[in-house]
């Protein structure tokens, strides 16, 4: 049994690793138009979809996923008759990941809109189609996909030409605005690697994912929902009366349950909210702020103002559950048990988790972070299961429960404001600049400090006779940590937090010169810029909301040796591929054969990734000559400042032999 259930589990990850290996396209467009008559026509928008997926109908309930609709934003020549009719009606189900009733087609559809010409030379139109698309298993997230189409004798009105393309300019962003058509955007070809600077970007964030999914599951063990739950625990297992080998292979079953019903709610929950649009949500002002307002909720949770719980019943009807039945179905409902009864304390870990999960982009960041969530809560519950005996020598539940629960809340505070502090670099609001960040940080763990040593209490606290050796510890560790923050409201890098603090360029008053240097956030004009000093570019893609490109700046480009080789070598561009300031006008590009639109400075720059370089992971760093071509291959993130400065040197060697 153990061994069938190891194989539903990895037959899950397995699942969930394949979903994200690959970009897939089940649904795919084409738009045509024809005439009906003399003066009316029609334009079908013909959708091709992949076996086992389905496309979702013209109008949907609120909270549920994407419904089709088709905007027109350039009409010439023409005007739209009616509305949007499918060529056949969509299959109506209830859709058990959502709960809602929803209607959709499983196989190719055409949804046909009518229209009258107006115009004596020919019509056009254009515009985009939004859409989503799911099969059993999971579901593409809203897309958006432009089109275009015209009559044979179309002629474009003065007033609103068009944009044109040329075969110069292919591939090259382009609008009524000025930019460079040359080497500069052109695709470029990277040397081979000969020091294997390149890896996966994502395998060092599910790392990060797993560390501190399982640091959360061991600290979820210390909190008092939980830590009562292990004699109950043992006292089921003791009530069986088996021999020693069912014993345990009851235990491992028990464990093996607890990891795949978090994982379950890892998983569900991702799919309710999109897996691959997590990784906009991670920038995006709305959620951030949510996040932001739910871990100080959280917080206030955990200092004592009220518990997050489920309704009693449910735990209260699982638990009578698994009093009565027998055998594998009665261990199933004993871990449904705890994962029910210990919500209060672990929801607020599990939320915060799967909020950080939310960076990696992909259903595999929350897969993980449960999965070793999981793990951590289910390794004491089994071992103590296997040997009871270990009960004897386990701390008795207590007051120290509750302190637990208390430092978690300061925890949970200080991590809300990096959340908040995503909001505010990502759409420029300058509420929450880097000093005023380490203020609050510093505030924070100065009154943790003060709360381990007894000097704060709350409400539900008992009283602190005396400080034991472990309470004073982590208060001189929280007094120290506040300490080395103050420097930090003067400019100092503080490396070790660099990836949740805001960027040095956010501090108002900065005494520390060092990884100061002049730096472009524009492409072209550095382009530019670099070309008439003669000097190499180093172009850094980074993003508001990446952890691992703060965490270079502040572990390499902050140090003396790398800051000097960039302030005298090279021009310095860094393009934030998430920043959502509006372009003065918005410009069109084609990109896999689609027209796509880019509204924001940071579409621009993320396009210019893509299609230049075929990479969209963050952080990108790439040497360029004057005329856009590489000078060795691309470095990703890896924080060894001396392997850095050679990947330097190399592009100073190469540029300096043209």
């Amino acid at each position: 049994m153990i061994r069938r259930l190891l194989i539903v589990f990895a037959v899950i990850a397995a699942c969930v690793t394949g979903a994200v290996a690959q970009i897939v396209t089940p649904i795919k467009w084409s738009v045509s138009s024809e005439m009906t008559s003399s003066d009316e026509g029609k334009i079908v928008f013909h959708a091709s979809i992949d076996k086992g997926w389905h496309l979702y109908g013209l109008t949907l309930p609120d909270g549920g996923p994407k419904a089709t609709s088709v905007t027109f934003d350039n009409l010439q020549g023409m005007e739209l008759v009616g509305e949007l009719t499918p060529s056949e009606a969509p299959v109506e189900k209830v859709d058990m990941v959502f709960h809602l009733k929803l209607n959709w087609w499983e196989n190719d559809v055409d949804l046909v809109q009518k229209f009258k010409v107006t115009g004596k030379s020919g019509y056009s139109a254009s515009g985009v189609i939004s859409f989503q698309g799911c099969n059993d298993g999971s579901c593409i997230p809203p897309t958006k996909e432009g089109f275009e189409i015209a009559s044979p004798d179309f002629v474009a009105s003065p007033v609103e030409e068009p944009v044109k393309e040329t075969a110069s300019s292919a591939g090259t962003p382009e609008n009524n605005t000025s930019i460079d058509v040359n080497g500069w955007w052109s695709p470029v070809q990277f040397p081979e690697s000969e020091g294997g600077d390149v890896h996966n970007i994502a395998d060092s964030s599910w790392w990060y994912i797993f560390i501190w999914g399982f640091v959360g599951g061991l600290i979820a063990l210390l909190t008092p929902c939980v830590w009562p739950m292990i004699p109950l625990t043992v006292s089921f297992f003791l009530k069986k009366n088996g021999s020693k080998g069912k014993s345990v292979r009851d235990a491992m079953i028990y464990g093996a349950g607890i990891i795949v019903i978090y994982l379950v709610l890892g998983l569900a929950i991702t799919l309710i909210f999109g897996a691959s649009k997590l990784n906009d949500l991670a920038t995006n002002a709305v959620f951030n702020l949510i996040f932001f307002l739910l871990l100080v909720v959280f917080a206030i949770s955990f200092f004592g103002a009220f518990d997050i719980k489920l309704p009693s019943k449910w735990s209260n009807g699982v638990d009578s559950k698994a009093e009565k039945t027998t055998g594998l179905i009665s261990i199933f409902f004993m871990a449904f048990t705890l994962v029910l009864v210990s919500f209060s304390c672990t929801g607020p870990i599990i939320g915060t988790l799967l909020v950080e999960a939310a960076s990696v982009g992909n259903i595999t960041g929350p897969a993980i972070g449960m999965g070793a969530f999981a793990l951590a809560l289910a390794i004491p519950f089994t071992l103590f299961a296997i040997f009871p005996s270990w009960l004897k020598e386990m701390p008795r539940s207590g007051g120290w429960l509750n302190s637990v629960k208390v430092v978690l809340g300061f925890l949970e505070l200080a991590l809300s404001l990096k959340f908040l502090s995503v909001a505010d670099l990502a759409y420029g609001w300058g509420i929450l600049d880097r000093e005023v960040f380490v203020s609050l940080w510093v505030v924070i763990f100065v009154l943790l400090g003060c709360y381990l040593l007894g000097k704060i209490r709350f409400s539900h606290d008992s009283e602190l006779e005396h400080v034991s050796i472990g309470r004073f510890f982590l208060a001189l560790f929280s007094f120290s940590f506040a300490v080395y923050l103050v420097p930090g409201l003067w400019g100092a890098p503080l490396k070790s937090v660099s990836a949740f603090v805001p960027p040095l360029y956010t501090q108002d008053f900065n005494l520390y010169a060092g990884g100061q240097f002049k730096e472009f956030d524009d492409y072209d004009e550095g382009m530019r810029y670099a070309a008439e000093s003669g000097r190499p570019v180093l172009i850094d893609f980074s993003g508001y909301g990446c952890v691992n490109c703060r965490k270079m700046e502040g572990a390499v480009f902050d140090t003396e040796v790398i800051s000097d080789i960039i302030k005298k070598d090279f021009v310095l561009i860094k393009l934030m591929v998430d920043d959502k300031q509006s372009l003065e006008q918005p410009i069109t590009v084609e990109e896999n054969g689609k027209k796509v639109k880019l509204t924001s400075v940071g579409d621009k720059w993320s396009y210019l990734q893509r299609s230049k370089f075929a990479a969209n992971s963050q952080p990108y760093y790439v040497m360029l000559d004057n005329s856009g071509n590489p000078l060795a291959t691309p470095y990703y993130y890896d924080e060894d400042v001396e392997k850095f400065g050679q990947w330097l040197a190399t592009g100073i060697e190469n540029y300096s032999k043209q």
